[in-house]
């Protein structure tokens, strides 16, 4: 299965994610790009998941409908022809980390999925749901992780 290339300027893979993208900073998404979309894709999903929170994996960003092409997304925007979903605050788009003061960093994954079909998520889809609808019958995916800690 070949990949996407999904990267972001605001952090390099595997670092920290500077505040003003955090629940307790601006609580502004962060850019993305990203490339390889591969043929045959109807529509793109995003999921930004925490598996590190105390309550079990926390759904921070969930995206789909994206138009099926290499692209971007820029600060604070959903991407193009994305709908945004309820995150595991109750809020349509983008929440911010806010892991617990004193917690090691947590990890956030940021997953971009190439479907060959769009799929139809519950209204109330938890990170656990989406990745047993779309993990099989994805065409390609790719993932950037940023670090974040209070």
């Amino acid at each position: 299965m070949a990949g996407i290339e999904l990267y972001t300027a605001a952090f390099n893979d595997h670092a920290p994610i500077p505040k003003r993208y955090a629940r307790d900073g601006d609580n502004i998404s962060p850019p993305l790009t990203w490339s390889g979309v591969p043929d045959g894709t109807a529509e793109l999903l995003l999921l930004c998941e925490d598996p590190d929170a105390p309550s079990g994996t926390f759904v921070h960003w969930l995206v789909t409908g994206i138009t099926p092409a290499d692209g971007r997304v820029d600060a604070g925007e959903t991407p193009p022809g994305g709908t945004p979903r309820t995150n595991g605050f109750g809020d349509a788009g983008w929440g911010g980390p806010q892991p617990p003061v004193g917690d090691k960093a947590h990890r956030y994954f940021f997953h971009l999925y190439a479907l060959p079909e769009p799929v139809a998520l519950p209204a109330d889809a938890t990170a656990e749901v989406v990745h047993r609808m779309v993990d099989k019958a994805q065409l390609a995916s790719g993932t950037v992780v940023g670090l974040y800690h209070r």
